[in-house]
């Protein structure tokens, strides 16, 4: 196309050769931001690690309790991404919650690990629950003052004296003192906590007299010892109640045995054998097993190990040294 005489095309002129010392300018591309991560996606990554962590069963179900409140919280609030969750909505989520004074504490342990762990892919910007406290007092609900011999000695006491279960009538009980007494035997010769006492299987977890306490990270079984009486009182318990020992009418629920167990049972055995300066709970049977290895030479580390525990809690609450 010829040009008009004088004039020029705007942007184009007389070809040129290319020189030879000329580089090519480098074209930039604008980088495409990354996609939000969504609530989902958040909530089923950190599950993931959850579960990666090979977290019992009961303890899972409180994680996911946890989750399906915050997504439905997110839902309610029309939030897509997690990173539209801000510090005001923590106050909102936090101050919504029903639960008692140590279910709160626990649960808002389970928030903040939440949070960390999307502060660190960098889906949060910042820490936005780092200002949430716990209700006042939340770590004194659960005592862990492991029981001295005296006190063990009163609980047994307690069981004798409740007796056989009842028949049907004012008082009707279908429990009696036996049970109560071997749930606490079973709780201070192992360790274990309530919930794994409550839906202990023994065809699974006694061989010989070896209980099986947990999985090692090693992966490799974790095995403690108890004597032959103990065993033969389970065994016992095992041909008349079959192999879930202690379990509680039709419900195989970890959750309500342990209801059961610690809201009844053990609840009218402590009363008998009161009154103990420190609140009688299933947990310090945990810790009076720890007390026993001690008094019995046991080194510290072992002891923690069996209680899938740190040195360090074993020292606090479990040495009276």
């Amino acid at each position: 196309m010829q040009l008009p005489r004088g004039g020029r095309r705007w942007g184009l002129g007389p070809p040129t050769a290319p020189s030879p010392n000329r580089t090519r300018p480098q074209i930039r591309f604008p980088t495409r931001p990354p996609l939000e991560r969504t609530v989902c996606d958040a909530i089923e990554a950190y599950l993931a690690k959850c579960r990666s962590r090979d977290i019992k069963p009961p303890t899972l179900a409180k994680y996911k309790t946890f989750t399906n409140q915050l997504e439905v919280y997110c839902t309610s609030r029309g939030y897509l991404y997690i990173g539209q969750l801000g510090v005001l909505d923590m106050d909102r989520f936090y101050g919504a919650w029903k639960d008692g004074k140590k279910g709160k504490a626990k649960k808002l342990e389970r928030l903040r690990s939440f949070v960390r762990f999307c502060v660190k892919r960098k889906w949060l910007d910042e820490d936005i629950a780092k200002d949430l406290e716990a209700p006042p007092k939340a770590s004194e609900l659960n005592p862990k003052t492991p029981f001295e011999d005296e006190g063990l000695e009163r609980i047994y006491a307690a069981c004798d004296k409740i007796g056989a279960p009842t028949k049907p009538g004012p008082g009707y009980r279908t429990w009696g003192g036996v049970d109560a007494k071997d749930f606490i035997l079973l709780s201070c010769y192992t360790g274990l906590r309530i919930s794994d006492v409550a839906t202990f299987n023994i065809s699974k977890r006694l061989n010989g007299n070896d209980v099986f306490l947990y999985m090692h990270k090693t992966g490799e079984p974790l095995y403690t010892w108890i004597p032959d009486w103990l065993v033969d009182r389970l065994r016992a318990r095992e041909k008349v109640k079959g192999p879930l020992i202690f379990i509680c009418g039709e419900t195989g629920n970890a959750k309500q045995l342990c209801d059961i167990w610690r809201n009844k049972r053990l609840k009218l055995v402590f009363k008998l054998a009161g009154p103990f300066e420190e609140k009688p709970t299933p947990h310090r049977f945990r810790h009076t097993f720890a007390r026993i290895l001690l008094e019995n030479g046991v080194e510290e580390p072992e002891v923690a190990e069996l209680i899938g525990d740190t040195v360090e809690v074993v020292r606090k609450h479990c040495s009276n040294g």
